[in-house]
């Protein structure tokens, strides 16, 4: 324990409190069949709506919100919204602060709004959105599946809070900083696009599907090998599944070049007694329907596997298989195109009579070879393109979390004595919400003398809030940039 009974760790001058004490912690109002429609439809936030980099205002559904819930649930300048929940660990707590976008917005039991009482709002966001970079919230988060943080374990949430003239010093000197982080972000992440783009533009090119009528002879998939699709094994059969050891691929395996691995197997008796095939390696995939940009993408396979009904399987004839790499360039450089072969009313679908009348230039086959080799060539440099860029992103990732992890341990910015302590601005919280009479029955421990501190250590934390960031991290030079080095090799 620190001078002050404040934790070691936390600076001198500083506090470390609950959420609660400094800020209102509230859930938003759950969605009902009886609030879809109603004489007061109003809009209202919700996950979808909130991303690591603002808020997505594009699709903002409405609610029924009455007056007095509006009172309750509405959203005010400076509040701070955060994901209660969500199925991908690194996305719970992810917050974002509200600017009075839209009027008369409220938000969904999705969302939990932090309003500050006093702390400045930026402050509180930045610190909020360190702890969720950091994965403290998903670590105390509960739920299977779907991780909860839930309000009233975040409204425990221990903030380290500096005197509010040195919040405002840190949120300057925060934004100032990951301003440049964000440009070099920006930078990089069109890199990375470039590198996809430039593999495609040379791969259409080589391959000569950009052109209206080919040079060369073209043949259809159906006519140079065998298309087929998979299925899925009853799953109320658990003798189909239990101590299976014969690889069962699905859709979501076709967005990588080559499938080498499988995490879901199937037994020799669902192979019998189903329409299943075993494929040798060398049967090239393409995903007929899936989510997202799976539909369309091609892959090969390198081992012997079975496939679900969502996965068109292409066996070249023997004749044709000096052809199997040729096949698989095309049929990804014509991605956009097979995908708009789809057919179908809501879920647009690929089926196979679709993959049997795709077209394949045919080249000669030693003008076949020399074009696949300066496409591996070409492809060789956008790789290195793509993985310094992501090198790059990476490091940005880290000097961000490590920046913001300096700032709440009090060494971004210089400390100022003179200023208004830590201790007091609390004092002026606690006193505006008693005479607002919003302070809750919670009682409070009677504040220590310097004796009974040593003598009684309050250490313990409250329950469920977790412990500071650590303190001892690498220091950076107050108000400095730290430097990102982002260089791509040319």
């Amino acid at each position: 324990m620190s001078e002050g009974g404040i934790p070691s760790g936390v600076p001198k001058g500083w506090v470390r409190v609950r959420l609660d004490e400094v800020a209102e912690v509230r859930l938003g109002r759950q969605r009902s069949p009886k609030n879809h429609s109603g004489t007061q439809m109003r809009p209202y936030l919700r996950a979808a709506n909130v991303d690591w980099d603002g808020l997505k205002l594009d699709d903002v559904k409405e609610m029924n919100f009455t007056d007095d819930e509006v009172a309750v649930y509405g959203l005010k300048k400076g509040d701070i919204v955060l994901s209660e929940a969500s199925g991908s660990a690194s996305e719970v707590g992810k917050p974002a602060i509200w600017n009075d976008e839209i009027p008369n917005c409220c938000l969904q039991n999705t969302l939990i709004r932090v309003r500050s009482y006093g702390v400045d709002p930026q402050y509180l966001l930045h610190f909020l959105r360190s702890e969720a970079m950091r994965g403290a919230f998903v670590e105390h988060s509960r739920g299977v599946g779907i991780h909860h943080i839930g309000a009233a374990r975040l409204a425990a949430w221990q903030v380290s809070v500096p005197p509010l003239e040195e919040q405002r010093r840190i949120v300057a000197a925060l934004e100032e900083q990951l301003s440049r982080l964000d440009a070099a972000k920006g930078f990089v992440g069109g890199a990375l696009r470039k590198a996809a783009q430039y593999r495609t533009l040379v791969a259409r090119k080589l391959l000569q599907v950009e052109q209206h009528a080919s040079p060369w002879p073209v043949a259809r998939i159906g006519d140079i090998a065998e298309v087929g699709s998979g299925s899925t094994p009853l799953r109320s059969r658990q003798d189909y599944y239990e101590g299976g050891d014969i690889p069962w691929v699905t859709s979501a395996l076709v967005n990588q070049p080559y499938v080498d691995d499988v995490s879901q197997f199937i037994t020799k008796r669902a192979l019998e007694q189903t329409s299943l095939h075993l494929l040798p390696p060398g049967t090239l995939l393409v995903a007929m329907y899936g989510e997202g940009r799976t539909r369309g993408k091609c892959t090969e396979l390198r081992i012997w596997a079975t496939t679900n009904q969502a996965c068109a399987s292409i066996v070249l004839r023997p004749e044709f298989e000096k052809r199997r790499s040729w096949v698989k360039e095309v049929l990804r450089a014509k991605y956009e195109e097979n995908r708009q072969l789809s057919s179908g009313g809501v879920q647009k679908n690929l089926n196979l009579a679709i993959i049997r009348d795709i077209e394949i230039p045919i080249p000669p086959e030693e003008e076949q070879d020399r074009i696949l080799l300066e496409l591996d060539e070409q492809s060789r440099a956008a790789l290195r393109l793509e993985q310094e860029a992501t090198l790059a992103m990476r490091r940005s990732a880290r000097l961000r979390r490590a920046l913001l992890m300096q700032a709440f341990a009090g060494q971004l910015v210089a400390q100022v004595p003179a200023e208004e302590s830590a201790d007091a601005l609390l004092d002026r919280i606690r006193a505006k919400r008693e005479a607002a009479g919003t302070t809750k029955s919670r009682r409070r421990s009677p504040r220590r003398t310097p004796a009974q501190r040593k003598r009684s250590p309050d250490t313990a934390p409250v329950p469920d809030a977790p412990p500071p960031p650590p303190a001892d991290a690498p220091a950076l030079a107050t108000a400095t940039q730290p430097t990102l080095d982002l260089e791509i090799p040319s």
